[in-house]
């Protein structure tokens, strides 16, 4: 089981973390829609490899067979792998790369803002509450609890669908 996890979730991360990396120099062009798009796109396409893991697993080991209970606890776990390399991606991104990612984000939502006809009073109340979000961020641990708050709801989603897809009863 550990390996199972550690090759398909190594994966994930590889591809969550590659991803990342590739579009770096992109980061200034495109919008933040489509660098959302992009950046969820990649997610799910990374989390496949909880379904192939889980798949690997009840094939190999599991001799064919695997519970809902099992398969979501091997998808987790392959979920959270990837999810940590996420983090670590973004941690070197931010730190050596975009130090100033928050000045560059609060302009383009306060832009991006402006032109759906936020009224001055909104903006300034948008710009006072991401302005402490910067100051909470500089804090080490909330900065990496909200970054793994990105991918994991995907993996999530997908360690459920996976078990629920790939359960299945030993034959008697």
């Amino acid at each position: 089981m550990q390996r199972v996890i550690l090759v398909y979730g190594s994966i994930a991360g590889a591809i969550l973390a590659a991803v990342m990396f590739a579009t770096l120099p992109l980061m200034h062009h495109i919008s933040l829609k489509s660098s959302e798009i992009i950046g969820y796109t990649t997610m799910v396409v990374a989390f496949l490899m909880v379904f192939f893991g889980v798949r690997a697993y009840r094939d190999g080991a599991g001799g064919g067979a695997i519970g809902f209970g099992r398969a979501l606890g091997i998808g987790l776990l392959i979920a959270l792998l990837g999810s940590v390399f996420y983090v670590a991606a973004w941690e070197v991104i931010y730190h050596l790369f975009m130090p100033d990612f928050f000045d560059g984000y609060m302009e383009a939502v306060l832009r991006e803002a402006r032109a759906h006809g936020a009224s001055e009073a909104q903006l300034a109340e948008q710009a006072r509450q991401m302005a402490e979000f910067k100051e909470m961020y500089k804090n080490p641990l909330v900065n990496i609890a909200f970054t793994l708050l990105e991918p994991l709801p995907v993996g999530v989603v997908m360690s459920v669908v996976s078990a629920g897809i790939l359960r299945r009863r030993a034959r008697t």
